[in-house]
């Protein structure tokens, strides 16, 4: 299923097609039923096969029914309708329930103007003198099969003996064959006026349909009157009125005495708001609700009894039958396209597409069923014009209920009442999205979708393989900045595309193409001359040439550089009668290759400086912490300092580290990590450890040595920020106190045991001038190392921080026999893989 396809809308297109198909089973089960009727008729009459055949089918047409519901009628098998006491007995009472509708007439007495129905009709039999028996003189237009009415066909009767259409009954026949000759809804509502007006006694009748926006349209009206036809055109949804509640409540309303007095709804009143009047629910044979009808009577009435109600619905509800097979074949009235039309269109387009929408039972669009196609008409999905008979446009196309699809097209169209136009064609190539709602079998182009009448109408014409190509062509010439050109030099007529106009910055409207003997006078004054130099190798030789030349255009202070391809176009005599050829702007890469140029210049130096800064950077972190320091001598322990630098090519990163004996016989120990790379790192490393050896004469302990080191980084030099740790051993008492401001944890080696010791609070240097670090003290015993480092030594890319602390930590035992060992072993193990500088200090308590 194509994206964005309404799962709802398939669903209903599914359930459609399955009732199409238990239709086609019950078809064959018709088909007996109708060779039962042509039987009886046979007998009847004693007419041949093929003029019972034709009469059958001569009173489906009339009647407005499929042939094997009019067979049925023949054979009496239709339900017969509630008999008249069952009528009575559900008639609600009151003072008049029982009295006689003074529209209604008299079933039990004739009518003096129609024959005896058991007198049959000499003549040539046709289908308006075929004996149907009793059909009561109620009948009219009906909803039970198209005829009968209150009181069905009697049963009694059924088919009784030789005895013609009579009466009632075959004027209800005359009903139906004119309504179903009507031309436009004025004639369609004029054949029920009269059945209303002969039969109940009603003044005036009107109808209207329920349009796409919820709206009441008039269809048609009889005795109603011009002025309030006018007024009464078109009810909108949000206007109250009896006829818009019918719509909304879907049951009928009956006021035999007129409009309630304490309901001031607007109502058309031809005859007073006190004049009778009903408005009933008109739905086609599926249900569906179409519109309502409302007729009038010129006086109140004392109140519609149930055999009026029931014989006035089933006439209305005949009438909605033969109105909704009507519209099933295209639609009725004012506002059916004539053929005319359509040949009109056929004539305009080469390919058109006329829907009409198809509602639910809710008056929701559900689908849109397909009018007309032209002859020429081109299927986008590849199908032969045969593809499409019997299918509604959401079964031809059921991916289309999205986007630029056919039925979300005619949707949106027949919603807003706005037309849409998509200029160029669909498919993937354009982002575009198709006709079918899917890859379109056939490219489509210059689609329209408008308003047409009470549907929608779609042109489009197919692309063929030269537009394509043309097409194809325009977008090379704009993505190869690439303009065409042609100059007849016997005419001197020259032509260029819009691409080429383009190349020189001009406008099409505004300026002419340039003739080639005038081009040079075009360029900057340097290429001139290489111009003409041009031309006239062109004519002389008379071969394809090339030259390149510089313009500035209109409104643009930049330099553009044009090549131009050309070629003669000869005569039979040989004789140069034009020229033709190309303008491309290659600036483009003229200036990359300028730019390129001024760019490698600059790398060049770049690279020069850079590597005078990164060696002078190294050398400054050599002179300052040499790779193999000589330990610090210090009473009662063993130091051993480890330095290494990154990998050759790379920066020279911050990384430090100190270990001095002052001047109380302490020493100091210092290992920091200053952030950054190159000069900028090993400036402020410098400046860091300098600025900690002469704090440290002051006899501060470590952490206010940090507090110290921290303000000057924040306020007495420009940029320094990183991680340090700090620590003072005192020899004789083997205590060692420490901060840190950021760095990560000392490691202790003890007894065959090594661990992280727990972590003092201090923020990295350089962030608040303010902060505090946190000074702790660590007892320390004979055999004890004490591993500081960077994070040079342990990071790994693949891994997280604690996984190398903890991995660094296990590593770091057994200690070895002195300082020295012990820092070679590690720095060889270290698994590190950051191509970063590294610091190690290990110090062994003897």
């Amino acid at each position: 299923m194509a994206d964005g396809v309404d799962a709802a809308s398939l669903s209903a297109v599914v359930e459609r097609q399955r009732r199409e198909l238990a239709r086609l089973r019950a078809d064959s089960e018709s088909a007996v039923l109708v060779a039962l009727a042509r039987g009886v008729l046979m007998e009847r009459h004693g007419w041949s096969v093929a003029e019972a055949a034709r009469q059958l089918a001569d009173m489906s047409a009339a009647a407005g029914l499929p042939e094997p519901e009019m067979a049925a009628a023949v054979l009496a098998q239709d339900l017969p309708s509630p008999p008249a006491a069952a009528l009575d007995a559900a008639d609600p009472g009151g003072p008049d329930a029982g009295a006689q509708d003074p529209g209604t007439p008299d079933p039990g007495t004739p009518d003096p103007g129609t024959p005896d129905p058991g007198t049959p009709d000499p003549g040539t039999p046709d289908h308006g003198s075929v004996d149907l028996g009793g059909i009561d003189s109620a009948a009219g237009f009906d909803s039970a099969g198209g005829m009968g009415g209150a009181g069905g066909m009697g049963g009694a009767a059924g088919m009784g003996g030789a005895a013609g259409m009579g009466g009632a009954a075959g004027e209800n026949l005359v009903a139906i064959a004119a309504a179903e000759r009507a031309a436009d809804g004025a004639e369609l509502v004029g054949a029920l006026g009269e059945q209303l007006r002969d039969r109940f006694g009603a003044a005036a009748i009107a109808v209207w349909l329920l349009d796409a926006d919820g709206a009441l349209e008039l269809f048609g009206q009889d005795g109603l009157g011009g002025a309030d036809a006018s007024r009464w055109r078109r009810l909108p949804p949000q206007f109250d009125c009896p006829e818009r509640r019918v719509v909304v409540s879907g049951t009928d309303l009956w006021w035999p005495a007129g409009a309630p007095a304490a309901d001031r709804v607007p109502v058309a009143a031809p005859w007073g708001r006190d004049a009778a009047r009903a408005v009933l629910v008109l739905r086609d044979r599926s249900g569906i609700l179409v519109g309502v009808a409302e007729a009038w009577w010129p006086t109140p009435r004392g109140v519609f009894d149930v055999r009026t109600r029931a014989s006035v619905a089933a006439a209305l509800a005949g009438f909605a039958e033969v109105l909704g097979l009507r519209m099933a074949y295209g639609p009725v009235g004012s506002t059916a396209p004539s053929p005319a039309i359509f040949r009109a269109l056929d004539r305009i387009a080469d390919s058109v597409l006329v829907v009409r929408p198809l509602r639910d039972a809710a008056g929701a669009v559900s689908d849109f069923g397909i009018v007309h196609r032209s002859h020429r008409y081109v299927d986008p999905a590849g199908r032969p014009p045969a593809g499409l008979a019997g299918r509604t446009l959401r079964e031809a196309y059921p991916a289309s209920a999205s986007g630029g699809g056919l039925v979300a097209m005619a949707e949106r169209v027949l919603a807003t009442g706005r037309s849409e136009h998509v200029p160029g064609p669909g498919g993937a190539l354009t982002g575009t999205v198709s006709l079918t709602g899917q890859v379109d079998a056939v490219q489509i182009a210059d689609v329209h979708a408008v308003p047409f009448f009470d549907g929608v109408a779609f042109t489009w014409r197919p692309i063929g393989e030269a537009e394509r190509f043309a097409g194809l062509l325009e977008h090379v010439q704009r993505l190869g900045r690439i303009g065409a050109w042609e100059e007849n030099l016997v005419t001197g007529d020259v032509s260029w595309t819009e691409s080429a106009f383009a190349v020189f910055g001009l406008d099409p409207r505004h300026a002419g193409p340039i003739p080639t003997a005038s081009l040079h006078s075009f360029v900057i004054a340097a290429d001139r001359a290489p111009v003409q130099r041009f031309l006239r190798s062109l004519l002389h030789r008379r071969e394809p040439a090339v030259a390149v030349f510089r313009i500035v255009r209109p409104g643009d202070t930049a330099i553009r550089q044009i090549r131009i391809f050309a070629e003669p176009v000869l005569a039979r005599a040989d004789e140069i009668t034009g020229l033709r050829g190309a303008f491309q702007d290659v600036s483009a890469h003229y200036h990359t290759q300028v730019a390129l140029a001024a760019t490698q210049d600059q790398l060049a130096d770049s690279e020069q400086r850079a590597e005078q800064e990164q060696e002078l950077a190294l050398r400054l972190q050599r002179a300052i912490m040499p790779e193999n320091e000589p330990p610090v001598e210090a009473a009662g322990v063993d130091v051993a300092v480890r330095y290494r630098p990154a990998e050759q090519g790379r920066l020279v990163a911050g990384d430090w580290y100190d270990a001095l004996l002052l001047p109380d016989k302490q020493l100091l120990l210092v290992v920091g990590d200053i952030t950054g790379h190159g000069i900028d790192a090993v400036t402020g490393m410098v400046a860091a450890r300098n600025a900690l050896r002469g704090l440290a004469a002051t006899g501060a302990g470590p952490g206010d040595l940090l507090r110290y080191l921290n303000y000057a980084s924040c306020h007495l030099t420009e940029g320094i920020a990183g991680t340090v740790v700090c620590g003072i051993y005192d020899p004789e008492t083997r205590v060692l106190r420490w901060a840190r401001a950021g760095h990560l944890p000392p490691v202790l080696v003890r007894d065959g045991a090594a661990w992280m010791l727990p972590l003092p609070g201090g923020v990295l240097l350089g962030l608040d001038p303010d902060a505090e670090y946190e000074e702790v003290t660590l007892p320390m015993r004979g055999g004890d190392t004490l591993l500081l480092y960077t994070d040079g030594l342990v990071e790994r890319r693949a891994d997280s921080i604690s996984d190398a602390l903890t991995e660094f930590t296990a590593a770091a035992v057994p200690a070895g026999p002195d300082a020295a060992a012990h820092a070679d072993r590690i720095l060889a193990a270290a698994a590190s893989d950051t191509d970063d500088d590294a610091c190690l200090v290990a110090v062994r308590i003897l």
